[in-house]
Formats: structure tokens, C-alpha cells, sequence
């Protein structure tokens, strides 16, 4: 399968087709989109809010994750795609930020297409994946209204993003499986006593899919040690990074070495 052949016009809802470097829809109108030097396309609709994360934090959160501090979280994911979805699947990762888990699942056999509202993270996605020879494109385009065909990927793929349902069941093919990964209960706790005087432990996530069958649960725990440089990194790529006060910040630039608490939930469904 061509990856055209997974995608949709974000205007008018067509079928894409390829000439080269342009994308363009069979709808009576036909809508171009170029694909960019870097490889990706921007199929972001008019619905699509933002333009996802910014400079700083794709710099900060590939630093951190070139790292492998989160590789057991991407193993896992593999493993449950093959479990649970076969080899050699079509994976679409939603809100895929730079890519890491996108190449990750690519290394495994997978095709995968990856699509996030961050053009500075797909331009860094689609380069890694170039220079990588790696079996995966990627689209500027928001979750919530994917530029994807109806019924077209074996499995979806969602880290630490928000669920779009509808879209969800929309894209997955009969029988497709969603694989969710968020926090955990303790996820970053160590992190969060340093920079706060009363630190909470995550609250169960509430936006799981109602109209999908659960099939699997696992909870992917560790921890592992961070430098400052390290814990920086990581601060940047957290919702912490905007509601911490100065006097955490300051804790935490003070802290030269912690030990970090890693809990991930990994929950798989079933159309």
C-alpha cells in the first residue's frame, strides 16, 4: 500500500493521490499539497487549533528520549503491537510529537504513519525517518480531525496524548486495536517532590475510549538516575514546565542528581 492511499483530503475529505512531490485529492475541486524537502506533508484542517510544540520542547524531549531513558516504554508498545496486532501492521501514532516512538515501532516491521500538530516535530520525525531508511511518514495534521481514510490502519497507537474516540474508530480497520500509554499513579512523583512543597500522585485518566472493548493492561515501571542536565530536559517536556513556581524551578536547577520514578500505563482496546 502507498501511504496516499491512507490519507484524505482535510478539505473536502477525497482520496489523495501522488505526482511526485504533490499530494493531491480526486475530489471535483482537487487540492494540492506539496511534500515538503524534509518528506512530510501539512494536511492540518481549518479546524486543526495551534501549531502543537514549540522549538524549545521538541529540542528538550529528543535530547531527553535520545537518551533510552523511556526505551522500555517504546518495547513495551512493540510488544503489545505484536501481540496484539500482528506483524508487519500499518500503525497510525497519533500525536507523535518528533518520533521517537514512531521509529521505534518502524525498526519493529511496522509500517507506521505518524501525525501531530507540531510542524517543528514532523519536520525532525520525517528527517530522522529519511536518513534512517525507515518505513514511515508523517503528516502535519491534528487528532481529533486526522487527514485519514476510513478503515485504513491495523492499530493506533496514542503516548501521553489525548484520546480522540470518534477519529479513533473512524481510521481503525474492523478489529484494529488502540494501545494508550499515559501516566501512572507515581509517574515523575520524585520529580515533582523537588519542585513542589505538597507533590500529588497522578488521578486516573478520564477520557478512555467507552465505545471499545479492553483487552490488556500492564503497567511499565522503573526508575533511573538523572544528572541535572538530564532532569532539565525533562522538566521542559512536562505540563510541570508552565505551573511551577520560582521557587521550585530553583529547587530543581539546585538538585545535581535524583533518582526518577517511571510508571506508565500501557492499556490496549479492540474495536
Amino acid at each position: 500500500m502507498l501511504w496516499e492511499q491512507l490519507l484524505k483530503c482535510p478539505v473536502c475529505g477525497g482520496s489523495m493521490q501522488r505526482d511526485a512531490g504533490v499530494l493531491s485529492c480526486t475530489g471535483a475541486r482537487r487540492h494540492c499539497f506539496d511534500v515538503s524537502s524534509a518528506g512530510y506533508v501539512n494536511l492540518a484542517s481549518s479546524k486543526a487549533a495551534g501549531g502543537g510544540d514549540d522549538a524549545a520542547l521538541i529540542r528538550a524531549r529528543t535530547a531527553f528520549l535520545e537518551k533510552g531513558y523511556y526505551e522500555r516504554i517504546a518495547d513495551a508498545v512493540c510488544h503489545a503491537l505484536q501481540t496484539y496486532a500482528g506483524e508487519a501492521t500499518t500503525v497510525l501514532d497519533a500525536g507523535c510529537g518528533e518520533g521517537y516512538y514512531a521509529a521505534k515501532m518502524a525498526k519493529c516491521a511496522h509500517r507506521v504513519l505518524g501525525i501531530d500538530l507540531s510542524k517543528r516535530g514532523i519536520t525532525h520525525a520525517a528527517k530522522h525517518a529519511t536518513r534512517e531508511g525507515l518505513s514511515a511518514f508523517f503528516c502535519v495534521g491534528g487528532i481529533f480531525d486526522l487527514p485519514v481514510a476510513d478503515e485504513s490502519v491495523d492499530a493506533i497507537v496514542s503516548l501521553f496524548a489525548p484520546v480522540a474516540q470518534e477519529e479513533f474508530l473512524r481510521v481503525l480497520k474492523p478489529g484494529g486495536v488502540l494501545i494508550l500509554v499515559g501516566a501512572g499513579e507515581e509517574h515523575l512523583f520524585s520529580l515533582k517532590s523537588v519542585l513542589y512543597d505538597t507533590p500529588y500522585r497522578n488521578e486516573a485518566r478520564a477520557d478512555l475510549p467507552t465505545r471499545m472493548k479492553r483487552v490488556a493492561e500492564e503497567r511499565v515501571r522503573y526508575t533511573f538516575g538523572a544528572d541535572n542536565e538530564t532532569l532539565q530536559e525533562l522538566f521542559s517536556m512536562t505540563p510541570y514546565f508552565y505551573r511551577t513556581s520560582k521557587e521550585g524551578v530553583a529547587r530543581l536547577a539546585a538538585t545535581a542528581y535524583l533518582d526518577v520514578d517511571v510508571d506508565a500505563e500501557l492499556l490496549v482496546f479492540k474495536k
